[in-house]
C-alpha cells in the first residue's frame, strides 16, 4: 500500500511539473505573438504597489464584498497550504515527518489550521454562489463561462483543504494522548478513536498521496488546457495587473490609448510614411499587442464585466467577458499557424489552417466561408461606458480593445453602421455630429439678460477672464442641452466668475468620432481646436458635457494641449461652498418638496472619478429630497448615449435608456410622498439628458410615468434655486 502510494503520487508529480512547466512556456509564446505597446514599465516603484494592493489587499475583489473577502481567504489558503503540500511528500516516507523548524511551532500549527478551515467555509461559499447563480439564466454573471473548469478547480481546493484537515487529526491521533491539544487547536476533535499505529501511519500515507494526486492533477489539467483562464490568472494575474495601462493603479479608463504602430504612438502627419501593410488599429488577432494577449489569458470567467454591460443587460449579444474569451480562444488555436515557418503551414493540420483563416469580425452564422471569430452586432454594441474594465479583479482593458477593432473596421475596411454615415459627414463638414450650420453655435445666449464675450470678437484672448466656457455640441445646438449651456452661463455671472466663450470657433471635440472607431476624423477635430485654444492662450477650462471633458483633459494631452478641465458641478459646488451662490428656498417651492434622483454619467463618474460634486449640489437644495438609484457611482447603469451610440439604433434587445429609466422613476415612486409630488431625474451630462428624456417622454406616452417628472441638469436645479435670492 505504502509503496504504491510512493510510486503514483511521484509519478503524478513528475508528469504534472513537466506539463505545467510545458504550459507556461506555451502561454509566454503566444503572449509574445502580439505587438510592441508603450509606456507598460514606466513608474515601477508605483506598479509593484498597486500590483501588491489589488493582488495581496484584493482591493479590487472588495468592490464585491462577501465574494471578496471569501476569495481572499481561499487566495491565502491557496499559497499559505504549499508547505503543507512539502509535508505530504515527507509523510509519504515517514509518516511522523514535519518541516524542520517551523513544522512543531505552535505560531505554524495554528495558522494553517486556521486558515485551512476558513478556506473550507470560503470555498463552500463560493461554490454555493455559484450554483445558485447559475439557476438565473442569461442574468447570471457565470452564464457562458465554461462550468466545470470552475466547479473542478473549486472542488480541488476543497479536497486540499479537507485533506489538510484529515491529516492534522491523524497526526494528532498518531502522537497519542499524552500530545498537547494546543498544537492542535482546531482539529484534535475530529480525530479517529485510537487505534494501533501502523492503522494511523497508512492512512497518513494515503491521505498524503490523495492530496499530492488531487494537487497534481491540478496541474495536468492546467497544463493540457492554457486557455483555462479560472486557474491560469492565479499567476498571469500578477504580471497583467503590473503592466496595467495606467501606473496610477486606476484602471484603463479616461482616455482612449492612442494607435500604436511598431511600437510607438501614431504621428498621423507621418501617415504617408508608413509602411503599406501597417495596421490602423486591430484586424487581426496578433494585431493585438502583447498586453492585449495577456490579458486574454488572465480572464477568470468570473463574469463581473458581464454582470454590469448595459449591452448585455439590456439583451444585446455584446458581453464582455464572452468577447474575451473568444478572442483567447481564437489566439490559443490560431498560434501554431502564426508560429510556424511560413513554408511549413501548408502541412499543419486542417483545424488550425481553418481557424487562421478566420476574419477576426465577421458574422458567426455565415452559409458559405468562414464564421467570425466576433460578430460585428457584438462590436457595434459597446457604449464604451467602462463598467467592464472597473469590475474586472485582474485589470482586463476591454474598451481598449473593442475601440480598436472598431478603428480597423472603419478606416482599413470602411465596415461601420450605415448610421454613422452621417455622423462623420457632420462632424468633418460642419464641425458637430447633428451637420448644423457652425454659425449657430452661440444662438444658446441670445435668450441671456447679459452678453457672453467670445473669444475673437470681444477678447483677444482669455487672459484676462479666469475661465473658457467650452459649450460643447449638444451645449450648442441641442434644445435641451441648450438649457442647461444658459443655466450654467446665467450662474457664472450671478457668482462673479469672468469666462469667455469661442463661439464659432469651437469645434466637436472629436469624442464620437473616436468612440466610433474614426481615428482620421478625431486627429482633425483635435489638432483644430488645438491650434485654436493654443491661439487663445486658454488653461482653465469649464463644461457641462462629460465627454468634452474627458476628451479635453485626458485626451488632448496626446495632441500636445495641457488644460485644467473641470466639470460644471465642480465649480458650481465650489462657488455655493464659498459663499458666491445662495440656494434659496420657495415659500411654496417648486424645489421645496421636489424628489430628486441622481444618475451618474460614465464619463463623469467611471471615467473620471466625479461622484461627489453634483450630488453636494442637490444636498443644499432647500426642501429636496434625493433618493439614489440602486446602481449608483461606479456601478451606475449607462444612459445609452457613449460609444457614439446616440447616433446608432439599437435594433437588438430593449433600449438601454428605458432601462435605465424605469429605473430611475421606480426610485422616485419609492421616494416621494405622492404621485403628483413634483420630481426630477437630475444628470450632469447632455447626452444622458437627451436619453433620459427620450426614454422618460416614452414612459408618460404610455401612461407609466407621472407627467410631473422632468429630467433636469443639476444646473438647472440649483439655478431654480438661485434665482429666489
Amino acid at each position: 500500500m505504502k509503496i504504491v502510494a510512493i510510486v503514483v503520487a511521484i509519478a503524478v508529480s513528475l508528469v504534472g511539473v513537466a506539463l505545467f512547466a510545458r504550459a507556461v512556456a506555451a502561454i509566454v509564446g503566444v503572449v509574445r505573438l502580439g505587438q510592441p505597446t508603450v509606456g507598460r514599465n514606466d513608474r515601477p516603484r508605483d506598479r509593484w504597489q498597486h500590483m501588491l494592493a489589488e493582488t495581496l489587499g484584493h482591493t479590487r475583489m472588495l468592490q464585491w464584498t462577501k465574494v471578496g473577502i471569501a476569495h481572499w481567504f481561499v487566495f491565502i489558503a491557496f499559497g499559505a497550504l504549499f508547505f503543507t503540500l512539502v509535508t505530504a511528500y515527507g509523510q509519504l516516507f515517514d509518516p511522523r515527518f514535519a518541516l524542520p523548524i517551523i513544522g512543531h511551532w505552535v505560531v505554524y500549527e495554528w495558522a494553517s489550521e486556521l486558515i485551512a478551515w476558513l478556506g473550507l467555509i470560503s470555498i463552500v461559499f463560493l461554490m454555493a454562489v455559484r450554483f445558485r447563480s447559475r439557476r438565473a439564466g442569461r442574468q447570471s454573471r457565470f452564464f457562458g463561462s465554461r462550468t466545470w473548469q470552475g466547479v473542478y478547480v473549486e472542488l480541488t481546493i476543497l479536497g486540499i483543504v479537507v485533506c489538510v484537515l484529515t491529516l492534522r487529526a491523524l497526526e494528532y491521533a498518531l502522537l497519542g494522548p499524552g500530545t498537547s491539544r494546543v498544537h492542535f487547536p482546531l482539529t484534535w476533535f475530529l480525530a479517529p478513536p485510537p487505534g494501533s499505529a501502523a492503522a494511523l501511519e497508512t492512512a497518513i500515507v494515503a491521505v498524503a498521496a490523495l492530496k499530492i494526486v488531487i494537487s497534481m492533477a491540478w496541474f495536468i489539467t492546467i497544463g493540457l488546457n492554457t486557455t483555462m483562464g479560472v486557474a491560469w490568472h492565479r499567476f498571469t494575474a500578477w504580471p497583467n495587473i503590473w503592466f496595467k495601462r495606467e501606473a496610477s493603479g486606476r484602471p484603463a479608463l479616461g482616455a482612449l490609448a492612442p494607435i500604436v504602430v511598431d511600437g510607438k504612438p501614431l504621428d498621423f502627419s507621418d501617415i504617408e510614411d508608413l509602411d503599406e501593410d501597417a495596421a490602423l488599429g486591430v484586424g487581426k488577432v496578433e494585431d493585438f499587442t502583447w498586453k492585449g494577449l495577456l490579458d486574454f489569458t488572465s480572464c477568470t470567467e468570473c463574469g463581473r464585466c458581464q454582470s454590469q454591460c448595459p449591452a448585455w443587460n439590456t439583451q444585446k449579444p455584446l458581453s464582455p467577458k464572452l468577447l474575451v474569451m473568444d478572442l483567447r480562444e481564437h489566439a490559443y488555436a490560431k498560434a501554431p499557424y502564426l508560429q510556424a515557418a511560413e513554408a511549413a503551414r501548408p502541412e499543419l493540420p486542417e483545424a488550425v489552417r481553418a481557424e487562421a483563416a478566420r476574419p477576426l469580425v465577421g458574422p458567426i452564422q455565415v452559409q458559405e466561408g468562414f464564421a467570425g471569430v466576433i460578430d460585428p452586432d457584438v462590436l457595434w454594441s459597446c457604449t464604451s461606458c467602462g463598467a467592464c474594465v472597473q469590475q474586472c479583479p485582474v485589470d482586463i482593458e476591454h474598451v481598449d480593445h473593442i475601440m480598436d477593432m472598431r478603428r480597423y473596421q472603419v478606416m482599413m475596411e470602411s465596415e461601420f453602421p450605415s448610421q454613422l454615415n452621417s455622423l462623420f459627414k457632420g462632424l468633418e463638414s460642419k464641425g458637430n455630429p447633428w451637420n448644423l450650420s457652425p454659425r449657430g453655435r452661440m444662438d444658446w445666449a441670445k435668450e441671456l439678460p447679459f452678453e457672453v464675450p467670445v473669444i475673437g470678437e470681444d477678447l483677444e484672448d482669455l487672459t484676462s477672464v479666469e475661465y473658457l466656457f467650452w459649450v460643447g455640441c449638444a451645449g450648442a445646438f441641442e434644445d435641451r442641452a441648450k438649457k442647461t449651456t444658459q443655466a450654467v452661463a446665467e450662474l457664472l455671472h450671478t457668482a462673479g466668475v469672468s469666462f469667455a466663450v469661442l463661439g464659432n470657433g469651437e469645434t466637436c471635440t472629436g469624442d464620437p468620432a473616436r468612440r466610433a472607431g474614426n481615428e482620421f476624423v478625431f486627429q482633425q477635430l483635435a489638432l483644430e481646436n488645438a491650434e485654436t485654444l493654443k491661439d487663445a492662450k486658454a488653461s482653465k477650462v469649464v463644461t457641462t458635457c462629460a465627454h468634452c471633458l474627458n476628451t479635453l483633459k485626458n485626451e488632448y494631452p496626446q495632441v500636445g494641449v495641457e488644460l485644467e478641465v473641470v466639470h460644471h458641478t465642480q465649480l458650481l459646488n465650489r462657488l455655493v461652498r464659498d459663499g458666491a451662490l445662495t440656494p434659496v428656498a420657495a415659500p411654496n417651492g417648486s424645489v421645496a418638496g421636489r424628489t430628486i434622483t441622481y444618475h451618474d454619467p460614465c464619463f463623469l463618474g467611471r471615467h473620471n472619478e466625479i461622484y461627489d460634486p453634483p450630488r453636494d449640489l442637490l444636498t443644499v437644495l432647500p426642501g429636496a429630497t434625493v433618493a439614489e438609484m440602486p446602481r449608483n457611482r461606479q456601478r451606475s447603469f449607462c444612459c445609452g448615449a457613449g460609444g457614439a451610440q446616440m447616433w446608432m439604433e439599437e435594433k437588438i434587445g430593449t433600449r438601454i435608456n428605458l432601462n435605465r429609466t424605469e429605473e430611475a422613476l421606480a426610485t422616485l415612486v419609492d421616494a416621494q410622498p405622492t404621485r403628483d409630488t413634483p420630481s426630477a431625474i437630475a444628470t450632469g451630462c447632455p447626452f444622458c439628458r437627451v436619453m433620459l428624456s427620450d426614454g422618460l417622454t416614452a414612459k408618460q406616452a404610455d401612461g407609466s410615468a407621472a407627467q410631473s417628472v422632468e429630467v433636469l441638469d443639476v444646473a438647472q436645479l440649483l439655478l431654480e434655486s438661485v434665482r429666489r435670492a
